[in-house]
């Protein structure tokens, strides 16, 4: 277990949550609506919305997987954190997902605090959303 999971635990920003599982589907369902959503928000140039939805559909697929391992978090860092610490450490999920999901937490913060977005980081983030959605169902699929 590395020292960020750790630290996350002991601040309570990560818990052991015994209905984790029972609500991992129910994770699936957000993160695939907020995809679509995403979708129809970029055919109307509403890229702003699109950054922000895509990176929502990132936070519930990853909340999903950790979920499956019966832990939920305090916030969004230490979701990040124990989505590399279940997954990513133990070769389940490759770290360009970590990433991928770190990039869209930085986006999705400068479209919302300081209007800062672009049309091409919203189609890159409908794209990346959809290989994690994917990628989060396989996984499950195979625990």
């Amino acid at each position: 277990m590395n020292l960020e999971f750790k630290d996350c635990l002991k601040r309570n920003k990560i818990k052991l949550f015994s209905r984790g599982k029972i609500l991992v589907s129910k994770e699936i369902k957000l993160a695939a609506s907020d995809l679509k959503i995403a979708k129809e928000s970029f055919s109307r140039g509403y890229f702003k919305w699109v950054t922000v939805q895509s990176y929502y559909s990132m936070f519930h697929s990853g909340r999903a997987l950790i979920y499956a391992k019966n832990y939920r978090e305090k916030s969004h860092y230490c979701l990040i954190v124990a989505i590399r610490a279940l997954y990513v450490e133990k070769r389940k999920l490759d770290f360009k997902f970590v990433e991928a999901l770190e990039k869209a937490k930085t986006l999705r913060e400068n479209a919302d605090y300081y209007g800062d977005f672009t049309k091409t980081s919203a189609e890159d983030l409908i794209e990346k959303a959809g290989e994690f959605l994917e990628k989060t169902k396989e996984i499950l699929s195979h625990s």
